[in-house]
């Protein structure tokens, strides 16, 4: 449709300019802005007004849309249009109506700015349009000069950033409440720092400019007299989790950083990096280190402060926990270990029993928590031998009936020992220290359970116990060659053990070996014996 008036579309002023730009922030990421109307004169004008013009440092990326189907095809390709200057009349007489409408309604996109233009404003009223219709600004054409459509740009770009800021600080700040709620309920020291420096990444991500920037490593520490122990780990510091004295792989750069924040004990913001500085109240200092996180709102300071006061607190809580099932854990592998020694079994033989326990776990699909408490439970799972002689106990030969009959009788003792406790942990021990000789064709004993009538967690040790036997150097025999021990797992599958378990530990072979390696024992094995002892078959 011809607009009679397109001559006068911007009309010629020689006094006046646009408001003075001011600088933010924010990247150097163009603002879209569509302009919507069926004339190509209207598009090339409004192009050669705003081709130099800058808002808040950034230039302007404008699209083009002749019909109100084309321009609902840009907003849907574009959702972060920010402003959409519409023609009134294209298609039909009421097309740059029926599109408002549908922006608002159908694409529920309330934060884009839009701006009604019209050669004839007889045929849509200002004050009518103003009321009915949820736009932004109504212009004649006629009165848009390049000095006021400039200025116009101000105000809608401006108006547009400080909508999409508020969102920022809305969703931010629920980002806190989850991010610490989430926390809160994490009770293993590093998963927990892990899940902080998530968090942390994503409340970061959430400011206006982050879109633009990309949050690529980070790590979490603790500082120790020789250094840092890395605790969790992102992008390239990934490799360094677990490490302690990682001081020298640091650069130097970082390290200042963090001598910095424990000398000053406050968190540090610079230009490419941040650093979050917590302290327990034992004294233990933890650091957060991110990089790329570029400049910072005072918004996002504020988010920061808040979201690292609360998890301080946990932090502390997490910390104490943390070191209180440390030291039961450590109580039950000194106890186990005292167990077995009494049979002349090895110390790291309980702690590999419950690597493997717990990788078996994770891989038949028991949740973390679950797997956790089974690895727990499994160091006691002979804790009943305390019971029985030594002479039966470290005989080097085959057993009477008598004897044998003694010799079982250790899985009802450890599970008297263990069934009156009401903690998670023993209350497994129990059902483990019962069933790990029960065999999945009910040839085991003591009850002669079968199948599922044997708690997985029974199940489960008894491939970790039987595997870390054969595949250990023992004071009485040597390791057996690895092909052997899968050949025996082979034909013990379906009868000693739980098929399913038995195809989880051949696929997961690798990590099994792994964690014998990893606790490898220093015997001395003269005068081995070639057998495995008559209690573990």
């Amino acid at each position: 449709m011809t607009n009679p008036n397109a001559d006068f579309l911007f009309a010629e002023e020689q006094t006046g300019h646009a408001p003075p730009l001011t600088t933010d922030s924010f990247p150097q990421q163009a603002w879209k802005v569509l302009i919507v109307d069926d004339e190509a004169e209207i598009h090339s004008v409004t192009r050669l007004v705003l081709s130099d013009y800058q808002f808040a440092g950034r230039n302007l990326d404008l699209l083009s849309a002749f019909s109100g189907r084309e321009a609902r095809e840009k907003l849907l390709e574009h959702p972060d249009i920010a402003v959409a200057l519409i023609d009134v009349v294209m298609e039909s007489d009421h097309s740059g109506l029926e599109l408002v409408k549908m922006i608002r309604n159908k694409l529920n996109n309330s934060q884009v700015r839009l701006v009604l233009r019209t050669g004839q404003p007889g045929q849509a009223p200002e004050e009518t349009i103003i009321s009915d219709y949820d736009i932004n600004d109504y212009k004649d054409k006629t009165e848009l000069t390049a000095t006021k459509l400039r200025t116009l740009m101000y105000s809608t770009l401006r108006a547009y950033r400080d909508i999409k800021a508020l969102e920022a600080s809305r969703k931010g700040l629920e980002q806190v409440i989850q991010s610490s709620a989430h926390i809160f309920e994490i009770t293993s020291l590093q998963k927990f720092t892990s899940a902080v420096l998530m968090q942390l990444t994503s409340l970061l991500d959430l400011s206006e400019h982050a879109a633009y920037f990309k949050v690529s490593s980070g790590f979490a520490v603790t500082r120790e007299s020789a250094g840092y122990h890395v605790l969790a780990g992102t992008g390239s510091y990934e490799k360094l989790i677990n490490q302690h004295n990682c001081h020298a792989e640091l650069a130097q750069e970082v390290r200042t950083s963090l001598e910095r924040a424990i000398t000053e004990k406050k968190n540090q913001y610079h230009d490419d990096h941040m650093v979050a500085y917590f302290e327990s109240k034992g004294g233990e200092e933890h650091l957060l280190f991110i990089s790329n996180v570029g400049q910072l709102e005072r918004l996002d300071y504020q988010l920061i402060e808040i979201f690292c006061a609360n998890v301080s607190i946990a932090f502390e809580n997490t910390h104490l926990k943390d070191e209180l099932e440390k030291t039961q854990q450590e109580t039950v592998y000194m106890l186990g270990e005292a167990v077995e020694s009494r049979s002349k079994e090895t110390g790291n033989h309980v702690k590999r029993v419950a690597e493997l326990s717990y990788l078996l776990a994770i891989a038949a699909g028991i949740d973390e928590k679950e797997a956790d408490i089974i690895k727990a439970a499994a160091p006691l799972h002979d804790l009943g031998k305390i019971g029985v002689p030594d002479v039966i106990l470290n005989k080097p030969g085959k057993h009477s009936p008598e004897e044998w009959k003694l010799m079982q009788q250790h899985v009802g003792i450890g599970h008297e020992m263990l069934k009156s406790s009401n903690r998670p942990i023993l209350k497994m021990a129990a059902i483990i220290a019962q069933q790990h000789h029960e065999h999945w064709d009910g040839e085991g004993y003591p009850r002669g359970l079968k199948h599922n009538a044997i708690h997985i967690a029974g199940r489960i040790t008894a491939v970790a116990d039987v595997f870390d036997a054969l595949t250990s150097d023992r004071c009485y025999k040597k390791a057996w060659d690895i092909t052997h021990v899968v050949e025996h797992f082979k034909e013990q599958r379906g009868k000693q053990f739980d098929p399913s378990l038995v195809d989880l530990l051949l696929v997961n072979l690798e990590q099994a070996l792994y964690i014998r390696d990893h606790l490898k024992d220093k015997i001395n094995l003269q005068g081995r014996h070639k057998e495995l002892p008559e209690h573990l078959r």
